[in-house]
């Protein structure tokens, strides 16, 4: 997050977070995002929080996990402390995914690697 910034343009989340103003809205719209603040003109202006959400948002978007489960996270996570242990559930389904992405690129990339070895000997 930028130093010492509490409220945020659209233009520097979407530098921050890397999402679109498309997705922002998207997201907000669709209620990943909480309805974000206005100014006294009505322009979007976005909390250090709000920064942060998305950064978990970027997280389980970019390891793979569905909109429908991210809104069901985001729907635990406003319904309070009493919704955590659903809430480390839901994480460690979606963990167990990545980690079994992990290991389907690994072996992959051993068999990269092996090519890789194949054509260096060959030239060799």
């Amino acid at each position: 997050m930028l130093p010492g910034v509490s409220v945020y343009t659209p233009g520097q989340v979407v530098e921050e977070t890397g999402f679109s103003l498309d997705t922002l809205r998207y997201y907000e719209r669709i209620g990943l995002l909480e309805p974000i603040g206005r100014n006294a003109a009505g322009q979007r202006r976005f909390t250090q929080e709000d920064v942060g959400w998305l950064g978990t948002i970027r997280c389980l978007r970019d390891t793979g996990m569905p909109i429908a489960e991210m809104l069901r996270f985001a729907e635990l996570v406003r319904k309070g402390d009493h919704t955590i242990r659903d809430r480390i559930a839901l994480l460690e389904a979606h963990d167990r995914r990545v980690e079994a992405q992990v290991d389907n690129l690994r072996e992959k990339q051993a068999a990269v690697q092996n090519k890789i070895n194949y054509y260096r000997s060959v030239v060799d």
